[in-house]
Order: C-alpha cells, then sequence, then structure tokens
C-alpha cells in the first residue's frame, strides 16, 4: 500500500520502481473521497491527475530528468488560479467562475512537474479564522471534526492533516497559513512579503497576502518555496533577489533567539502553551541558545492596526465584484445600476465578507479617514522600526502561534473580537512583511495539537527553516501532555 512520509523519500521510491505516480494519485483520490465530511476540497480533479501520473511515469522512464516536484500531490487553496479550472474563492459571488491564466506560483509547481489534485475549501475571500465562513460549508479538523481547522486556509491544512494531499498552497494575510497549521498539527510557512509572486492570488490586502505552503516536515516546505519562489515580470511587488537553495538545509548555526516578554504574560494566553513555551525557553537556554526576552508594548495594538488596514485595502479590491464585468448578477429584472451593484453585492457576499467592506468603507470615509487609516499606517512604521530593531541583534524570534488551540465549531462565531484576537500572534509578521513559520512542536491536554512560531527577518527564510528543522527533530522530547 502507498505511504508517503517525504518528497525525498517517495522520489526514492519512484526511481527505485517501488511506486508510481499512478498508485500515489489513486491513493490520494481514495482519501479524499473517504473523508467528505471534511469538507476540505470543493472539487477534484482526479481524471486529469491521473493522466497527468501517467504522462509523468511514462517520463520519467524514459529516462528523462524528474523536476524537484516530479510527481508531487499538491492542493491549491481556492484563491489561486488554475487555467482552465473555477476558482471561487469561497464565494457564492464567483461560484462559477473559471479562471483564464494560471498563477505563478501553479506555472512554477507545474514547470518542476507537480500534479494538482484539486481546490481547496477557505473562508470567503480568504476572510476568518475559522474556515466557517466558505459559502460552500465549514471546514472540519481531521482529529475532532466538531473543533476548526483554522482559518482561512482550513482546507489546505486539513489535507496535510489527514493526508489528503502532500502539500498544499494556501495564503496568508494575517496568519491564514500559521494558524490552521497551528490547529492542525502541521507546518506553515508564511515567506516574506515579496518571495513569491502575488500574480494569480486573489486579492483580499495586496500589502498583506503571501502565497503560504503547508507541510508534513520542514524538508518539504523548503523544497516548495524554492520551486515557487522567484522574479516576477507580472508582480512588480515581488522580490529581485536570488532564490537561495531553500531545500539544502545545512546544519544550523549558533543562533541568537528573542521572545516578545508581553507576549507570553498576555491574559488572554492558554496556560499550557505559556508552560510548553516556556519550557521550550529553557530547553534551548540549556543547550547554550541565548534566548532573550525584549520589551513589546504595543502587542494590544497589531490587531486593531490589521484590521483597519486590512478592511481598507479589502473595500478596494472587492470593490471590481459588482455583478458587470463577471461572477454573480442578480436575477431582480428592472432596476438601476447601483440598484443592480448592490442586489448582486448583497446575494453574492457573505455577512462576513460583507462587515469587513462596511468597516474597509468607514475607516476611508473623509471624516474618519486620519483618525482611523492613517493613524493605522503610522503605527505600522512603528512596528517596522521595531522589527528592524530586533532583527539587528537577533537572528530569530519565537512566540506562540495561537492564544489557544482549536476551539468548537460554532464557538466564536457570534463573538467577531473574540475571533480577531485569534490572529494576535500572527499579525505582527505580515504587518512588517518578515518571513514565519508555525511547527508543531506540542499536543495540549484536550488532545488538540499546537505549534511554535518563529519569525525571521526580511528574505532569511533560510535561517528560519534552519532553525526551524533543528526543533523537529528534536520534538519528541519537547512534546507536552
Amino acid at each position: 500500500m502507498f505511504r508517503y512520509s517525504s518528497i525525498k523519500d517517495y522520489h526514492n521510491a519512484l526511481q527505485n520502481g517501488q511506486t508510481t505516480c499512478v498508485e500515489a494519485v489513486r491513493f490520494y483520490v481514495d482519501a479524499i473521497a473517504a473523508r467528505p465530511g471534511l469538507n476540505a476540497y470543493l472539487e477534484v480533479f482526479a481524471q486529469e491527475a491521473l493522466a497527468k501520473a501517467a504522462e509523468l511515469d511514462a517520463h520519467r522512464a524514459s529516462g528523462a530528468t524528474m523536476g524537484k516536484l516530479h510527481g508531487v500531490v499538491v492542493g491549491i487553496k481556492d484563491v489561486i488560479c488554475y487555467k482552465g479550472h473555477t476558482v471561487s474563492a469561497g464565494s457564492k459571488i464567483l461560484e462559477n467562475f473559471t479562471s483564464v491564466y494560471n498563477a505563478t506560483a501553479v506555472e512554477k509547481l507545474l514547470e518542476q512537474e507537480a500534479i494538482i489534485i484539486g481546490r481547496q475549501n477557505c473562508d470567503e475571500f480568504a476572510m476568518g479564522s475559522s474556515s466557517e465562513n466558505s459559502a460552500f460549508g465549514p471546514v472540519k479538523n481531521a482529529l475532532d471534526e466538531t473543533r476548526v481547522p483554522g482559518g482561512s486556509s482550513g482546507g489546505s491544512a486539513v489535507s496535510v492533516q489527514a493526508g489528503l494531499a502532500m502539500v498544499s498552497l494556501g495564503s496568508d494575510t494575517g496568519g491564514s497559513v500559521r494558524q490552521p497549521a497551528d490547529f492542525c498539527g502541521v507546518v506553515g510557512l508564511k515567506p516574506s512579503y515579496g518571495r513569491i509572486s502575488r500574480y494569480g492570488l486573489i486579492a483580499y490586502a495586496s500589502s498583506f497576502d503571501q502565497i503560504g505552503i503547508f507541510a508534513q516536515s520542514v524538508e518539504d516546505a523548503a523544497l516548495v518555496l524554492e520551486v515557487i519562489s522567484g522574479k516576477d515580470n507580472f508582480d512588480s511587488t515581488v522580490s529581485q533577489q536570488d532564490v537561495p537553495a531553500f531545500s539544502n538545509l545545512g546544519p544550523a548555526k549558533p543562533y541568537k533567539v528573542a521572545y516578545f516578554k508581553q507576549a507570553l504574560e498576555h491574559p488572554g494566553l492558554d496556560p499550557e502553551i505559556r508552560t510548553a513555551v516556556q519550557g521550550l525557553i529553557e530547553q534551548l537556554r540549556s543547550q547554550g541558545v541565548q534566548v532573550d526576552p525584549i520589551e513589546f508594548n504595543l502587542l494590544d495594538q497589531v490587531v486593531p492596526t490589521y484590521y483597519v488596514l486590512t478592511t481598507a485595502e479589502a473595500s478596494s479590491n472587492l470593490s471590481r465584484f459588482d455583478g458587470v464585468r463577471y461572477g454573480h448578477r442578480t436575477s431582480i429584472q428592472n432596476v438601476d445600476l447601483n440598484q443592480l451593484y448592490k442586489a448582486s453585492r448583497t446575494e453574492g457576499f457573505g455577512k462576513e465578507v460583507q462587515r469587513r467592506i462596511l468597516l474597509g468603507t468607514f475607516v476611508l470615509s473623509s471624516g474618519y479617514f486620519d483618525a482611523y487609516f492613517t493613524k493605522a499606517q503610522q503605527v505600522r512604521r512603528i512596528l517596522w522600526n521595531k522589527a528592524n530593531e530586533v532583527f539587528a541583534g537577533y537572528d530569530l524570534l519565537i512566540s506562540p502561534t495561537v492564544p489557544a488551540p482549536a476551539f468548537k465549531l460554532g464557538e466564536k462565531s457570534e463573538d467577531q473580537v473574540a475571533m480577531f484576537l485569534a490572529d494576535i500572534y500572527t499579525v505582527f509578521a505580515n504587518l512588517v512583511g518578515i518571513p514565519a513559520i508555525s511547527i508543531p512542536l506540542f499536543q495540549h491536554s484536550n488532545g488538540m495539537p499546537f505549534g511554535l512560531q518563529l519569525m525571521s527577518s526580511h528574505f532569511q527564510e533560510s535561517d528560519l527553516l534552519q532553525f526551524s528543522a533543528q526543533l523537529m527533530a528534536a520534538k519528541p522530547s519537547q512534546s507536552v501532555k
């Protein structure tokens, strides 16, 4: 029976004739079909994936060189464009929209011979922290189907968690890769802003959005990052830096590590998570790693700053979905243009998306622009300066990924403040554009996993990945029951 452990082992098995790409795809198609209740996939490209697998098997048998992701079965979040396939952003307003081009990240996956098996469910337009906001039903956590998988990339996280894909691509605007990775017990990587092209990623907040990666291991995430990163003429914000060989994870050098003192002292932090992170800090110190507390008095300002700025950008970005050019159009007859816009958007957008559009429109309005939007931009600059100050003296910054483990479905649906505060530890990295990763090191007494978040300076993903791999290698001694 086919089993998956890592891309490296899978490629070895392919080369040794122990398995085939067709066998791998059949395994995942069957696995997805066996767990429909998770609602992780909105669409599975079964026949197409099998045909691609057969083509790759023949290609390999001919003696041709294998691509870096040869036969790797990948799922993509339903906000990433794949030519000729539906991309709905989890929304009724784009329910039947077919992409006319590939996202650059998808193009790079295909160039290295990956197999895209399907599009994965998510919070509508990537707005949410629980994957309950999809127009096509909530995603469920594979470890406990009464709990959320996190959001907004819940389907992508669950697919890796439940063995329904080898790796997945998600998007991270304020923690939408790292938070579900934490809730599901997998690796979730958000690279630096600009490391991966955003071309073909449906925009939520353009100065925050970044394609991210879910994997079972740091090594797999590093290889995918290496493949999909790099220059792109279609994205003016993408970095022009050369892409390091992220997959060559050498021995970790002596790192200087910091943590925000206020993050571990925050009253909203679950006591078990606090104890686990403090225990890890002491363990690192006992191994000779320098780990120092630093002051961060703006922790309670990061979430309000994030939501003012992202909703403002969302208000602008989502104005294109008006029922005229493409997407859902109301069936109501004999209305003027404004009524057409209003009816189409009211019918097409869910309540959370409507809430954020209205909030964004409010903070951009003439009477409130300076009081909210301008002030939030000023705070963002202060945070940027703080990040530069931290990384002038330290290589890495660690924190909890989330304040509490996965909560019950529906538990926070009526408490938007509580839902927003789930992002308190993740939004900092998006506000300042630095890379961050959540790695699954711990287990809560309620049986659910939780992780550790690590951050590094801009475009220093190599340090982040090397140290994360070191911690993952020592995982058994770090588990907390």
